[in-house]
């Protein structure tokens, strides 16, 4: 079935703070796709930012910021009332998924998954991308969550998920869809809940996990065929390969994770976090045909849950239990031929133990013995992206703990408490680690061995998302409003 996904461009105009900003924004670096690049490693070379900012109070009876109230704000853009997705910033323009609680165009009611655009400099709103709901309720697009996918941006191209589990690419200047390919007609994907990964983008290819997982009853796979992740051809959309190691008939929930890309000797490699525990290595340009489907060409495989996670006493655990097995949801961050990816659950499980390993992806086949280099298990279930900056690792997990690591031996140097839990990652920038917590305060530690709070930012809403660092400013979403944070003169 051909889905047919509506183009507004309808164009609002967006209070801009009255406060006197630097007017010559040096350029720096865009933020591209989630993780800034395709290592997927959360570091920004953005100096200069602020510490904190006043993130204002409401105009009377209305949702917009009064800007007046605000302090180091450049601008501000109201979303809907959720917003999982993170910002991607690329070509003057910030693109954020939302939903439609806060319609921009009156013609267009109800519940719609919405990419917003927005002008960088001035928050100007420039067009979205409207997508309606599949209409599964929570088993495959859970209402209200709107778009949870952070766009890919590259060549005047914008790359996404929707939560119709289709992948689309999009004119960057006026929304224009330019293809589009349905996941679950095309290879017969379930998404549970919604449909999340934020695309991959290198050369001319495409890589998204495909959220394939369980049906309402948490037991059944709906379709145990069909692939866990593919690759396209990102100018067609043509499918390149699938994952077929059997990823879906083992996993224990969904498959949410987005994939990484680096070089390791030769090899151009796809990693991605999967949705039965195990982080997988994948040939970036090579596959292999089998009954006529182009396979992705597996180099290696490693088990991120420890065995006593999936088998205590001779039995097996059971997932969603505290002590029982989770799937990868956080991003694998592939840095100096190593890999560093942690083991979580859905927030809806709660708590429970979790564990960070660092992989050597030199070695081939089932590395999880001959390729652990470190596993640190005082970590709890972890939603959160790595960050690794100078020697050392910065990680969020969702009981609300920062940990920050040796990122050679996987040595603890300190532990922070947010008090709070996490959803998002932390970014280094400037000598900071940045990080957003659910009781709404965004929370800059000093980047070094000794732990250090530096500031504390209450935005007096949850922060979900993760904040991103480009061209001078600090991007930060929270469910209903979209800040450009800068430094006022």
């Amino acid at each position: 079935m051909i889905l047919k996904l509506r183009r507004l461009t309808i164009v609002s105009a967006i209070t801009v703070s009255a406060l006197a900003i630097t007017a010559a924004v040096v350029r720096a670096t865009d933020w591209p796709m989630w993780g800034h690049n395709a290592s997927r490693n959360m570091v920004s070379d953005e100096t200069g930012l602020p510490e904190s900012f006043e993130a204002g109070k409401y105009k009377q009876g209305s949702e917009e910021i009064d800007m007046a109230t605000t302090k180091n704000v450049r601008w501000v853009a109201k979303l809907g009332s959720q917003a999982y997705g993170n910002p991607t910033v690329a070509g003057g323009k910030v693109f954020v998924g939302t939903n439609n609680e806060s319609p921009r165009d009156p013609s267009v009611k109800g519940d719609k998954g919405i990419l917003m655009c927005f002008d960088e400099k001035t928050g100007k709103f420039l067009w979205q991308l409207v997508v309606p709901k599949l209409g599964t309720g929570k088993i495959s697009d859970w209402e209200f969550l709107g778009i949870c996918s952070s766009p890919a941006v590259d060549n005047g191209k914008v790359y996404l998920l929707t939560n119709r589990c289709e992948a689309v690419c999009l004119d960057a200047n006026d929304g224009k869809v330019l293809w589009h390919f349905d996941l679950r007609s095309e290879l017969g994907v379930f998404p549970h809940n919604i449909s999340a990964s934020s695309p991959l983008i290198f050369g001319d290819r495409m890589v998204i996990a495909t959220a394939n997982g369980v049906d309402w009853t948490h037991t059944k796979i709906p379709n145990p065929r069909a692939p866990a992740l593919i690759m396209l051809d990102k100018n067609t959309g043509k499918l390149l390969g699938e994952e077929a190691l059997g990823v879906s008939t083992r996993t224990l929930h969904s498959n949410w994770s987005s994939a990484a890309y680096g070089t390791v000797g030769d090899t151009g490699q796809i990693v991605f976090g999967a949705g039965d525990g195990w982080c997988y290595g994948f040939d970036a340009k090579n596959t292999v045909t089998k009954d006529g489907i182009s396979e992705l060409k597996e180099l290696w495989r490693y088990d991120c849950d420890p065995p006593s996670y999936r088998v205590k006493n001779g039995t097996a655990l059971k997932y969603a239990t505290y002590d029982g097995p989770s799937e990868v949801i956080a991003t694998p961050v592939l840095y100096k031929n190593r890999v560093y990816v942690p083991i979580g659950q859905d927030p809806e499980h709660g708590e429970g133990i979790g564990n960070l390993s660092c992989i050597d992806v030199t070695k081939t086949g089932d590395i999880t013995k001959t390729g652990t280099i470190w596993n640190y298990n005082k970590i709890h279930r972890s939603l959160s992206t790595p960050s690794i900056v100078n020697g050392l690792l910065f990680i969020g997990d969702f009981s609300g703990f920062v940990h920050c690591l040796d990122a050679e031996t996987g040595s603890p140097y300190w532990v922070y408490d947010t008090k709070s839990h996490i959803w998002g990652s932390t970014v280094a920038a400037d000598g900071k680690v940045y990080v957003g917590t659910e009781d709404g305060d965004l929370i800059v530690l000093d980047a070094s061995k000794t732990m250090k709070v530096i500031a504390k930012t209450d935005v007096h809403s949850p922060i979900y998302s993760t904040p991103v660092m480009a061209n001078g400013m600090m991007f930060l979403a929270t469910p209903t409003h979209l800040y450009a944070v800068q430094k006022s003169n």
